[in-house]
């Protein structure tokens, strides 16, 4: 309830801030563009302001694989990009819902590539309204194997949630120890679902597609929120464990999955201020993590895991760090390939940082590309949303890496699809930096590292050669 609490009062003070002085409007500040000397833009895909918007963005990992999968907001879509010349980046393949006009909500939003028994396929999540067509639908899963191809992608699956109508916000594949390739994704409820991938594809029944549940116990399910936003599932050598990292309402949750069918909480991280929990990503050997709460003037804030990860402590609320590309803004997205975090940072674009000291970060690169020339304000509303003249939770909304040879691909809601290189990372490969192997990239064929499998053998999966 306190948290509750926190939350009713920021939104009072933005709204107490509007309503000042309606007539008066508020100041401009400096308008952003271009980007610093190293990073550099390879390819600009412009989007269709108005009438469509892009959502996440995913990238394929392996040499022989150069696919980008972007997800559209308003059109309800799936566009797929062939970057094999990533100047000149080609659509082959675009994808809407049936009867897209009748459908309402947010449409697609988060999507993931993922690989079994050599044949590659793409799970596109959805959100529709209830009241709207598909409302009960979580995702569609596609057979991409066929690619450049785009008459050789088939729908194969499509995944729904009557329980819970609503949709699934954010996605996670996960290769797990044990070899099986899972799909966690948020829901409405306290929760978030893990399906088992390999059965879905092979045709096996629905009701063995859901293999496990990972409970969100915060305040707020006292008040029937308290939902997942975010999460990250990676494996830890040093305990030889899988471990989910949620983020959502009331805070964030490190739990064990080993056994997803039984999962273990193992600590949390709450506080006033932390209770509208988004992003939870961890460093590859899970000592350090980067957070992200989601309202404006809010940094992303660096953690020291080591009191959770050892048992020696069941909640922290204390960071060691934190960064921000502009005070007055607020960041998305991130993806971590230490000692680098990539920030899709709404109206400041692409952000890169060093958190190699955690304690004291330090941007290394930036490129503004959204095309937000506005006065800044308090955030949007169910009725403006990001199409407000007094938001910043529009522009940069995901961004990825590929390991092999360091491209990132970004998403911006207004100005569209973005390829970028930085000097100095031609790729990542976790060992270069005496870190364990792991990112939010997988290891399809092999596994993670560290579980039992040899590291010589491990020649797929994004592994920089």
């Amino acid at each position: 309830m306190r948290g509750f609490l926190v939350v009713l009062a920021v939104l009072g003070l933005a709204t107490a801030a509007r309503a000042q002085d309606p007539g008066k409007a508020l100041p401009v500040f400096d308008q952003k563009h271009g980007g610093s000397e190293k990073v550099h833009v390879l390819a600009h895909v412009e989007g269709n302001p108005g009438a469509w918007k892009a959502a996440d963005i995913e990238i394929e990992q392996e040499p022989g694989r150069p696919y980008v999968y972007l997800s559209g907001f308003t059109n309800f879509n799936t566009q797929i990009y062939d970057i094999r010349d990533p100047s000149h980046p080609k659509k082959v393949f675009e994808w809407t819902i049936e009867n897209p006009e009748l459908h309402r909500g947010i449409g697609a939003m988060d999507g993931k590539y993922f690989k079994i028994n050599g044949r590659y396929y793409y799970a596109q999540s959805l959100q529709f309204m209830q009241g709207s067509p598909d409302a009960d639908l979580g995702a569609v899963i596609f057979d991409v194997t066929g690619l450049p191809d785009g008459s050789k992608v088939k729908e194969v699956a499509r995944i729904r949630y009557p329980q819970s109508p609503g949709g699934f916000h954010n996605t996670f594949a996960y290769k797990h120890s044990d070899g099986r390739a899972l799909y966690f994704a948020t829901v409405n409820e306290p929760k978030a679902l893990v399906y088992d991938l390999g059965k879905i594809v092979s045709g096996a029944p629905e009701s063995e597609w859901l293999v496990g549940e990972v409970p969100n116990p915060t305040p707020f399910r006292q008040l029937g929120a308290g939902g997942y936003h975010d999460f990250y599932v990676g494996y830890d050598p040093a305990t030889h464990q899988d471990k989910f990292y949620g983020a959502g309402l009331g805070g964030y949750s490190v739990w064990d999955v080993t056994h997803p069918e039984a999962p273990k909480q193992l600590f949390t991280i709450t506080g006033l201020g932390l209770d509208i929990a988004h992003t939870f990503t961890p460093s590859p050997d899970g000592k350090y993590a980067v957070t992200e709460t989601e309202y404006q003037y809010t940094p992303l804030r660096i953690w020291d895991l080591t009191p959770g990860q050892t048992g020696a402590a069941k909640n922290l609320d204390t960071p060691i760090g934190a960064w921000t590309a502009d005070w007055r803004d607020l960041s998305h997205n991130h993806e971590v390939r230490w000692p680098y975090v990539f920030v899709s940072a709404y109206e400041d674009g692409l952000q890169v940082f060093d958190m190699s000291d955690p304690r004291n970060p330090k941007t290394v690169g930036h490129y503004y590309t959204c095309e937000c020339q506005h006065e800044h304000g308090f955030g949007g509303s169910p009725d403006n949303g990001w199409e407000s003249e007094h938001s910043v939770e529009q522009g940069a909304f995901g961004v990825d890496v590929r390991n092999y040879d360091g491209l990132v691909v970004l998403s911006d809601m207004r100005s569209g699809l973005w390829l970028f290189r930085m000097d100095g990372f031609t790729g990542w490969n976790g060992r270069d930096h005496g870190m364990p192997n792991i990112s939010s990239v997988q290891d399809w064929d092999h596994g993670p590292e560290g579980a039992g499998r040899p590291t010589a053998m491990r020649t797929g999966g994004g592994e920089r050669r």
